[in-house]
């Protein structure tokens, strides 16, 4: 194994975990963190759970080829052990965070934690990050031992802070204002997670590697979708010059393999220019540990000011086009319905919940720890199980 970088987290100094256990034998403390997260109920379920597209999208075999949140977060973990790799970091804790960072995720998406949120507004809230540190503490139950998986204290702080300090300041410099989400609030509660400081390296490089991967792969579903087409890619930075090099080089290519040759340019672009600009930031402020990436006054991972400003009009080529399309609309208008059906009814009906959650509810009489039962099983829930409780308790059409 290469030597790691002296910012880099060592497995020797891992602060270890909340409760205490013996040391494996042939795994490192961030292996075996990265084992159990693979071994997870919530990890298996991310592969029916949307990115953009709800599962039953798509026409014929055409849906079985748009990412869905676990092919993103595999995605993502690739990308993290590249960049920690080429930059001297320890890879396994690298991809550990990427490979949890979306645990927390409940059905459709982004729309699923928007309704979420506002449905758990009067009890704390609601955030996907936070309710990834809850899965991993507190909600997968198969160890005779503990709740949760017991990760080492790296790992859920990189879960936690992987985009930046949750308290104190933001990475622009500005107050970060509010308050914390119960979960984390819960978590950083029975160990102090340091939020108001940077993540490691490592959990850096998996938040700058979710950016990579979703600008990557919503630009092929959203073209496989048929949303947008490369003639209006042409304009946009990166992905405009692009496909030019590939016309250049293979003239009458193939339109299939003219589209993945443009696109896994735009991909390399994106890994080199933020190895590039981490490289020339460490070399020029010489951290010589994991702390003192932690106390810097922001992330030492990121893209380039060009690169950056490159990438925000990619994203709202992709807000407009995708993310907003009318018939993306339209079905976030309808699974948002959803929830906003099915939360209030197990609430108010718990008796509706399955066996092994109908008992803990009803014998809850705090209304707010009733709703944060109930949001944890409604948020684990997959699309396709969403969409048939809806269709079981309230005898949708066919």
């Amino acid at each position: 194994m290469t030597a790691l970088a002296p910012y880099a987290c060592q497995p020797a100094d891992s602060r270890g975990r909340l409760h205490d256990e013996s040391l494996s034998t042939f795994r490192s403390p961030w292996q075996r963190d990265r084992d159990r997260i693979i071994h997870s109920s919530a990890f298996r379920r991310l592969k029916h759970k949307t990115q953009v597209f709800v599962e039953h999208d798509g026409e014929g075999y055409r849906g079985d080829y748009f990412r869905t949140r676990l092919t993103h977060t595999i995605e993502v973990a690739q990308v993290a052990r590249t960049i920690a790799g080429a930059l001297g970091l320890n890879t396994d804790l690298a991809e550990t965070v990427a490979l949890a960072h979306d645990l927390g995720h409940p059905p459709f998406g982004h729309t699923g934690e928007d309704a979420l949120a506002a449905l758990m507004a009067p009890y704390g809230g609601f955030d996907h990050n936070a309710q990834a540190l809850r899965i991993v503490t507190r909600l997968e139950r198969h160890y005779a031992d503990f709740d949760g998986l017991n990760l080492t204290w790296e790992s859920l702080e990189g879960i936690a802070k992987h985009n930046g300090p949750i308290v104190g300041t933001s990475p622009t410099g500005g107050p970060i204002t509010g308050p914390l989400p119960y979960a984390l609030a819960d978590v950083n509660a029975l160990w102090d997670l340091e939020l108001h400081t940077n993540a490691s390296a490592e959990a850096q490089v998996a938040a700058v590697a979710d950016d990579v991967a979703y600008n990557h792969h919503d630009l092929h579903d959203g073209l496989r979708a048929g949303l947008f087409t490369e003639a209006d890619l042409a304009e946009l930075p990166v992905i405009g010059p692009a496909f030019a090099e590939v016309d250049r080089r293979y003239p009458g290519l193939d339109p299939t393999r003219r589209r993945y040759e443009a696109l896994r340019r735009v991909f390399g672009v994106m890994v080199e220019d933020v190895i590039a600009v981490a490289q020339n930031r460490l070399a020029g402020l010489q951290p010589q540990s994991a702390d003192d990436i932690r106390a810097m006054d922001g992330p030492i991972i990121r893209f380039s000011k060009p690169l950056y400003q490159n990438i925000k009009a990619i994203k709202s080529f992709l807000f407009q086009r995708m993310y907003r399309a009318p018939s993306v609309v339209v079905e976030r208008t309808h699974v948002t319905q959803m929830l906003h059906d099915l939360f209030p009814l197990y609430l108010d009906h718990p008796d509706r919940l399955p066996d092994q959650w109908r008992a803990a509810a009803v014998a809850l009489n705090d209304p707010t720890e009733r709703a944060r039962l109930v949001l944890d099983y409604v948020a684990g829930m997959t699309d396709r199980y969403a969409i048939a409780e809806h269709q079981r308790l309230f005898h949708d059409a066919p």
